[in-house]
């Protein structure tokens, strides 16, 4: 076993359990269990532990995301499809799950308290890279106000995401989706 298959076996195994059961919902024992991996190999690549750790799959989530982003944008070369494909697929994953699976950075942002300087500081770093990217997006088509724009788009994908999961449906998501292109449609060049 390399090493760094067990690295990324454990930020797998910490953003799946982020994505279902939140950062204090899983125990070291289950994430050391679904990543294949024991203890020592835990602290040998992250010694500072289960926050250590949850920082990592912050930053691997985000930057999944963004590279999800930059594909679906650059391809399109529009950036409102792009975000309505990014909103539906998000959509879709979590119909899929049974509405167990949330996204991983909403569910360890509403967990974290001041204490958590390191996991708030990625996330913030982390959602200031997304609203970069959706901003540079829309301003280079045109969008007016395009930093405002990615900021509410941004709220509105995780809120929705978020209502989702709660009512174990898909219209809290459907309704995002459909308010946000129509602002977006209003704000085209």
């Amino acid at each position: 076993m390399k090493t760094t298959d067990a690295r990324q076996r454990l930020i797998a195994a910490m953003t799946d359990a982020l994505q279902r059961r939140g950062l204090h919902g899983s125990g070291l024992t289950e994430l050391l269990a679904a990543a294949q991996a024991p203890k020592g190999v835990l602290y040998h690549h992250f010694p500072g532990g289960k926050a250590e750790l949850a920082v990592a799959a912050v930053e691997a989530t985000v930057e999944r995301l963004c590279t999800l982003l930059d594909e679906r944008m650059g391809a399109s070369g529009d950036p409102t499809g792009a975000l309505m494909l990014w909103i539906h697929g998000a959509q879709k994953r979590m119909e899929a799950s049974g509405y167990e699976r949330g996204c991983p950075l909403a569910t360890i942002a509403l967990e974290t308290t001041a204490a958590d300087v390191e996991i708030r500081a990625a996330l913030d770093k982390g959602f200031a890279a997304v609203r970069l990217r959706i901003a540079g997006a829309l301003e280079q088509a045109g969008y007016r106000q395009p930093a405002a724009m990615a900021a509410l788009i941004l709220a509105a994908y995780e809120g929705g995401l978020l209502q989702a999961r709660a009512a174990g449906n898909p219209e809290p998501m459907t309704l995002v989706g459909d308010a946000l292109l129509t602002i977006l449609q209003g704000a085209r060049p």
